[in-house]
């Protein structure tokens, strides 16, 4: 896979909700023939008060600093794969400093900037997949797509994680959504931030990667650049589907992907 094998979105058991330790992932990543790769656990739920905090969706404060000690001990350590230490914070309005110290308080590499919630709706929970019975689609979209560009002009994210994720269970409005898609990759533009082609999109109903092609070819179009990420959850998942994303990647015109180390991006060609 060359300088196309990099995948920035792996979690491990301490975001709540994935199996298998950093090791594991690690080896599955040397097997997948893959040359950098990046952790990117949930952070902590810094939006809500301590004892509502759900373990099953982020690590706990304790953690943290243990994740982060963990990445760059191992990041040391001889290995033909390159490691990053990534982090993966929710965007939820009116709470962007208290997230931003927490980044303050490490040395991550990259951040991904992801939105999970609309008004306090976990849309992308199958827990809550009865929400979509009682929202209007075109709607929702709207809302989502408007979190999505307020949290690229935060300046807290380097990239832009599975961003038309609200596709997750199949749910589409009726109409056009090209004009969504434009006004938030010129935001992206505005913001400087990546967009991050995810393969998960292919594992659910979607069955698509994130972002769709039209959204992608529309950062093509603003000089948004890329970065790839499997989201993977098991270490059986790490690098799976890149190959699909590096195609789209390119057919939509991209010839370099993004590549980060202290919050600092440099392009590489692919």
């Amino acid at each position: 896979m060359a300088a196309g094998g990099r995948d920035y979105h792996l979690h491990t058991s301490l975001c709540g909700h994935a199996v298998g330790e950093m090791e594991e992932y690690l080896a599955a990543a040397e097997r997948a023939g893959l040359t950098e790769v990046g952790f990117s656990d949930h952070l902590p739920q810094y939006f809500l008060p301590p004892d509502q905090r759900n373990p099953g969706l982020g690590m706990g404060e304790e953690e943290l600093p243990r994740y982060v000690e963990k990445v760059l001990r191992l990041r040391e350590a001889a290995a033909p794969v390159r490691l990053k230490l990534g982090a993966e914070a929710d965007y939820v309005p009116g709470h962007e400093e208290a997230l931003a110290r927490i980044l303050d308080r490490y040395p991550f590499d990259y951040v991904l900037g992801s939105v999970h919630y609309i008004d306090g709706w976990g849309f992308d929970n199958p827990a809550l997949i009865d929400g979509y019975s009682r929202r209007d689609i075109g709607r929702l979209y709207e809302q989502y797509f408007s979190l999505l560009q307020a949290a690229a002009r935060t300046g807290l994210f380097d990239v832009m994680a599975h961003p038309d994720l609200i596709k997750k269970f199949g749910y589409r409005p009726a109409g056009d959504i090209t004009p969504l898609y434009e006004v938030t990759a010129r935001i992206f533009a505005e913001a400087g931030v990546c967009v991050e082609v995810n393969t998960a999109g292919l594992r659910v109903p979607a069955r698509e990667l994130y972002p769709a092609p039209g959204f992608l070819a529309a950062c093509r179009r603003r000089g948004v650049p890329v970065t790839l990420g499997s989201d993977a959850h098991r270490p059986d998942q790490v690098g799976l589907g890149l190959a699909d994303a590096l195609r789209l990647v390119r057919d939509s015109g991209f010839g370099e992907i993004a590549s980060f180390s202290g919050r600092k991006m440099e392009l590489v060609k692919i």
